[in-house]
Order: structure tokens, then C-alpha cells, then sequence
């Protein structure tokens, strides 16, 4: 677990990006319904601060909404920031849990074995909502420093663009039902210089979304993907 038990990767990200729930709760709601997928549960795998399910709770009425996360550090302010959610301090893979809707939101890249917590965690779900940074494009290859900015900062062990993304969940046994991409460098707009690349990236999502986050990066893939059982 490294940084997420030792209170070094808190120390850096005090809030646990708490703040960004709100909008990544929006978007997989907006997921769910455009597929017509009313789940009476749901589980988010690394759920941090449980915001993500706490923002859920209006959006997805009448489902059970509980929050796995293995670091001790982030349990206790999840559990005394929204109290009317469960979080529970465990492993999902070492549990025989199963649930309508399985959520892994920004995790993939923090993972070691990512391939094995993938196929581990197939089993748990009958549909699953990954989102996962695309942290691969022309100009942070280009630059170099943005990938290494994530590793240090971000923890991110591993680098996806939407091809590889895809590819590892094809890989790992999954079924892809669709694919989008959230543009949170345009709507989590937070620093002076990332503000700078708004516009190129605001007219290339419009016009060529794929070629513009293979280029310009500044966004994830949000994946709704189900167990591939010819696997």
C-alpha cells in the first residue's frame, strides 16, 4: 500500500480529490441511465472519501450504496465525512461480495498487479464503471514532465491512452458496452497554466474528440463494461 498507508500520499493530496466527486457522480449516473441500468447495488472499489456514492445517493434511488477501501488512513475521514454512507475497510477481491454495478473510479493506474486486480475483480459485478486518466498523448510524451508530475504526485504506476485502456480490459476478460471520454481538464479547471489549454481542447472535443485527447490529452475514459463469460 505504500504511500496510501504511510499518510504520504495524503500529505500531498489532503482532500483526497473529494472535491472532484460531484462531477464524476454526474457522469456515471448519466452512464447508467442513458443504458437503462437500474442497479439495487453498488459498490466503488478505492472509494476514497466515499463523496462519489454520497453524490450517488439522489442520483440512483433505491440501490444500496457501499464504498471498499484498503487504506486506514482515508477509512475513518470517509466514514466522519459522510456518515450516511458505508464504507468498509476490507478488500473486495478477498470477499465473495457480489453486485448489480461494480465501480472503479480512477484506481487502475494506482494498482501494481493491475491485470490480476482486474481479473480478480470480474467476478464481483455484473456491470462495471471504470474511469481511467488518460495520462498518454502527443504532448505530455512530448514534455515528459506531466507523466512524471502523476507519478509523484498522483501516485499513477501506470499510463493509459484510450487504445491500451481498452486493450487491458479486453485483455482481463471484460466486454466493453461503451466508451467516453470526461474532459476534466476542461471542467476541473484549477491551475493558471492548465486554464491556458482550455480553448485548443474545448474546439478539438467538439470537432475530433480522438484525435484531440491522442494530442492534447487533459481528459479519461469512462467505461461501462460487463464480465466477457466466453473467457
Amino acid at each position: 500500500m505504500g504511500q496510501y498507508a504511510d499518510g504520504s500520499y495524503r500529505a500531498l493530496n489532503p482532500t483526497w480529490h473529494d472535491e472532484d466527486a460531484s462531477w464524476k457522480a454526474d457522469h456515471v449516473a448519466r452512464l447508467l441511465n442513458d443504458h437503462r441500468i437500474r442497479p439495487s447495488s453498488v459498490c466503488d472499489v478505492g472509494c476514497g472519501t466515499g463523496g462519489v456514492l454520497a453524490s450517488l445517493r439522489g442520483k440512483l434511488a433505491g440501490s444500496s450504496l457501499i464504498g471498499w477501501e484498503i487504506s486506514s488512513d482515508v477509512v475513518e475521514i470517509a466514514r466522519s465525512r459522510h456518515p450516511e454512507i458505508e464504507v468498509r475497510g476490507d478488500d473486495l477481491l478477498q470477499t465473495t461480495e457480489q453486485y448489480d454495478v461494480v465501480l472503479a473510479l480512477d484506481v487502475l493506474e494506482h494498482v501494481e498487479n493491475y491485470l490480476g486486480f482486474l481479473r480478480s475483480l470480474v467476478g464481483h459485478g455484473r456491470y462495471f464503471v471504470f474511469h481511467i486518466p488518460l495520462d498518454i498523448s502527443v504532448q505530455t510524451v512530448t514534455r515528459g514532465r506531466p507523466i512524471l508530475e502523476a507519478r509523484k504526485r498522483l501516485g499513477h504506476l501506470h499510463y493509459f491512452s484510450k487504445e491500451t485502456a481498452l486493450a487491458t480490459l479486453d485483455t482481463a476478460g471484460y466486454l466493453i458496452e461503451e466508451a467516453r471520454f470526461t474532459w476534466g481538464g476542461l471542467e476541473l479547471i484549477k491551475r493558471r497554466r492548465t486554464r491556458l489549454a482550455k480553448w485548443p481542447r474545448q474546439i478539438g472535443m467538439r470537432v475530433c474528440p480522438n484525435l484531440t485527447a491522442r494530442i492534447l490529452g487533459g481528459c479519461s475514459l469512462l467505461v461501462l463494461a460487463r464480465p466477457d463469460n466466453k473467457n
